[in-house]
């Protein structure tokens, strides 16, 4: 799952950017130091940053059997003590500079992390096989997570390793916060390989990251559609990246445009440009498309990744075998997760999901087998009469007016678009009249000085609603 250590044990771990070098033999020592202080199997929350103390916490809680709670080190001090006070862990791991933000004792500090005692002791029990809580998709502050297993993880770092075809030769370049599914799948993967993790908190619009990239051989980085829509407005494709090998992307429906375009980069350049699919509810990946076909399907998804299982189902729950149809997507699979939880009562729970899950995406299959995402279910209206899909209308105004940030929410007979640029506003809404033949009154163009986003890019469309109510 998370790799033999002693396996690697003179490989280079992690390079972090204040020029830090671990090996794995040292890793697996830090790990034995810190379990020390921690007796027993509990629950602790682990408040994470791209950094190696972060990092020697995620590990030793993953390796000892000791459930972790993942969460973005900068969460709001009063969201923090709701959720404290919603699961009871026994410790709570933060960076030292937070550490005011927990009550507690401190029992043991290094690298930069300290590891607070809280009054609670072991209050709710814990599923044998439970491993890690993760937040779903837009949930920051949300006491909702999504409860993973070792099976989970085991699996899907397993068949993730498969079709990347990742060894230790890889060095990848953290990009994505290690409290997001597809930034942690990341890690899970090189460390299972004995790869090298080129660990920073920078971002992509930062030059120190690129630097950093540069000097340690980064041979991929991975992103969510937001990182991708920001390094084409970087001049991304006029850099030099000598050992630059892969691109990932996940975490959402690139633009069509912007996936062709990146493909291209790729192909021209001898680079491999892999769009793939997922969820914190499948542990981290479902589907993935194969870098050879990349350019020729562009704006697909792909196929399901190797031990899973796609199906589309139609409204009356039927099983869709005709290519080009549009039904929701369910997926099968060991990395499907147990369920979710709300409350510390809830981590007792077993596994409620049986391998398989509504994904609640729509989607369609060609003749070739090749899964496209057209929506979500849940992100359509019904516009006099008419179904109009949130996120489709979402790319049809950022490809005809590039470089400029949208979303789309509202309600039936009325939807509300809001753009980051006002001159804008009257030209979008016209172009919508006249590509839908909808009247006017059914779009609304708003303009917002910034759409709202958690930490890995993703638009918090519950937000806009509160904005448009």
């Amino acid at each position: 799952m998370m790799g033999d250590f002693h396996k690697y044990a003179d490989h280079l771990a992690v390079i972090d950017d204040s020029e830090r070098q671990v090996t794995y033999a040292e890793l697996e020592g830090f790990t034995q130091t810190l379990a020390r202080h921690i007796p027993r199997r509990c629950l602790v929350f682990c408040l994470c940053q791209n950094t190696l103390g972060s990092l020697i916490g995620y590990t030793t809680f993953l390796k000892n059997r000791i459930v972790a709670l993942m969460l973005d080190a900068h969460l709001d001090k009063t969201l923090l003590a709701q959720l404290r006070e919603r699961y009871r862990p026994d410790y709570v791991w933060i960076p030292g500079s937070l550490k005011e933000k927990v009550k507690g004792s401190e029992v043991f500090s290094d690298w930069g992390y300290s590891l607070i005692k809280t009054p609670d002791h072991h209050v709710y029990p814990l599923f044998e096989d439970l491993a890690l809580l993760l937040t779903t998709s837009g949930s920051t502050g949300s006491p909702k997570f999504v409860r993973q297993s070792y099976k989970n993880i085991e699996s899907n770092t397993a068949s993730i390793v498969n079709y990347l075809h990742l060894t230790e030769s890889e060095r990848p370049v953290t990009t994505l916060p290690m409290n997001y599914t597809f930034g942690l799948s990341v890690i899970n993967t090189h460390l299972a390989v004995g790869a090298t993790l080129l660990l920073t908190d920078k971002t992509v619009i930062q030059r120190d990251f690129w630097d950093f990239m540069n000097k340690h051989g980064a041979t991929s980085f991975s992103g969510v559609p937001y990182t991708y829509e920001m390094l084409n407005k970087l001049l991304f494709f006029r850099r030099k990246l000598p050992t630059l090998r892969t691109m990932t992307q996940a975490g959402g429906k690139l633009l069509p445009e912007l996936h062709r375009k990146f493909a291209e980069y790729a192909r021209q350049s001898g680079k491999n440009f892999v769009v793939m699919y997922g969820s914190a509810e499948a542990t981290a990946r479902m589907g993935y498309l194969s870098p050879e076909i990349s350019l020729e399907k562009w704006g697909c998804m792909g196929k399901a990744i190797p031990g899973g299982r796609f199906s589309l189902v139609d409204g009356e729950g039927k099983i869709i075998t005709e290519p080009g149809v549009v039904g929701e997507l369910f997926y099968e699979g060991d990395n499907v997760t147990l369920g979710y939880a709300l409350c510390g009562e809830d981590l007792v729970k077993g596994d409620e999901n049986h391998g398989c899950l509504a994904t609640g995406d729509m989607a369609k299959v060609d003749e070739d087998g090749i899964y496209t995402i057209v929506g979500r279910k849940k992100r359509f209206l019904k516009i006099f009469g008419n179904r109009v899909g949130l996120d489709e209308t979402e790319r049809l105004i950022k490809t005809n007016f590039p470089d400029m940030e949208c979303a789309c929410a509202g309600k039936d007979d009325e939807m509300r678009v809001y753009v980051t640029e006002k001159e804008k506003c009257v030209p979008i809404r016209t172009f919508l009249v006249q590509k839908t033949g909808l009247n006017p009154v059914a779009f609304r163009v708003t303009c917002v000085e910034s759409l709202p986003k958690n930490e890995a890019g993703k638009i918090l469309y519950k937000k806009l609603e509160e904005m448009y109510a």
